[in-house]
C-alpha cells in the first residue's frame, strides 16, 4: 500500500498489542493443545464467533469445557516482522509512542525483555479498566500527555480500537491481519478509520512521509 500519509496534528501514536504488535497464533495453539482440541477446531470456533459479533471467549462455553490455564508469555519469535521497525520509526520521527491493550498482568515487562520500546507501556490488568471503555482510552491520553485529537490509535479490531478511540477524538488506524483484522476491513465502519493497513510497515513509511 503506497501514498499513506500521516493525519494532520498527531503527535502521538499507541499501538494495541495482540494481532497488531503480537502474532497470537502460538498462543492459540497452546491452548488448543492444553484443551485437548485441535487448533483448527479452535480458531474455526472463534473466527465463527467474530463473524457473528459475539464475544471469542464464549469459544469454551461453545465446546463445552473448561478454559484452560493462561495463555504463554510472549516470546521475540512472537512479535510480528513489522513491529520493532515501525516502532523506531514513530519514534525516528519526534512522536509519543505507547502500546496499550486489554492483556494481564505482567505484559509490560515482558514487552520490554523482548526487545520492545516506547514511552509507556500499559494494559488493562494493570489499569483496571478494559477496551471498549472511553475510560480506558482516557487513560490512554492521560499516559501520552496528548489530547486525544493528537494520537493515532493503531489496532486490528473495530468494536475494540478504531470505534472507541474514534469516539473519544482520537485519530484511527485499522491494521487488516490476525482473525479480526480480515474480517472487520471487509465491514462498511472499516472507511470510518483514518489509514487502513495492510501491515505495520505501511505505517512506517507514513511516519517518513
Amino acid at each position: 500500500m503506497t501514498g499513506l500519509r500521516l493525519p494532520d496534528g498527531v503527535r502521538g501514536v499507541v499501538f494495541d498489542v495482540g494481532e497488531t504488535l503480537v502474532d497470537e497464533s502460538r498462543s492459540w495453539m497452546a491452548q488448543a493443545e492444553r484443551a485437548g482440541i485441535t487448533p483448527f477446531t479452535l480458531m474455526g470456533l472463534v473466527g465463527s464467533l467474530i463473524e457473528s459479533n459475539e464475544d471469542h471467549r464464549r469459544v469454551w462455553e461453545v465446546l463445552g469445557i473448561d478454559p484452560p490455564p493462561e495463555s504463554p508469555g510472549i516470546d521475540s519469535a512472537d512479535l510480528y516482522p513489522d513491529a520493532v521497525g515501525c516502532l523506531r520509526a514513530a519514534a525516528d520521527r519526534g512522536l509519543t509512542v505507547g502500546i496499550a491493550g486489554n492483556q494481564p498482568a505482567g505484559v509490560e515487562a515482558r514487552l520490554r525483555a523482548v526487545g520492545v520500546d516506547a514511552d509507556f507501556i500499559a494494559s488493562s490488568a494493570a489499569w483496571g479498566v478494559a477496551k471498549p471503555s472511553a475510560e480506558f482510552f482516557s487513560r490512554v491520553t492521560d499516559a501520552a500527555g496528548l489530547s486525544p485529537s493528537a494520537l493515532l490509535y493503531v489496532g486490528d479490531r473495530l468494536d475494540n480500537d478504531v470505534l472507541p478511540a474514534r469516539a473519544v477524538g482520537m485519530r484511527t488506524a485499522l491494521i487488516r491481519r490476525g482473525p479480526w483484522g480480515h474480517i472487520h476491513a471487509r465491514r462498511p465502519e472499516a472507511a470510518l478509520a483514518d489509514l487502513r493497513l495492510d501491515s505495520l510497515d505501511d505505517l512506517a513509511r507514513a511516519f517518513g512521509a
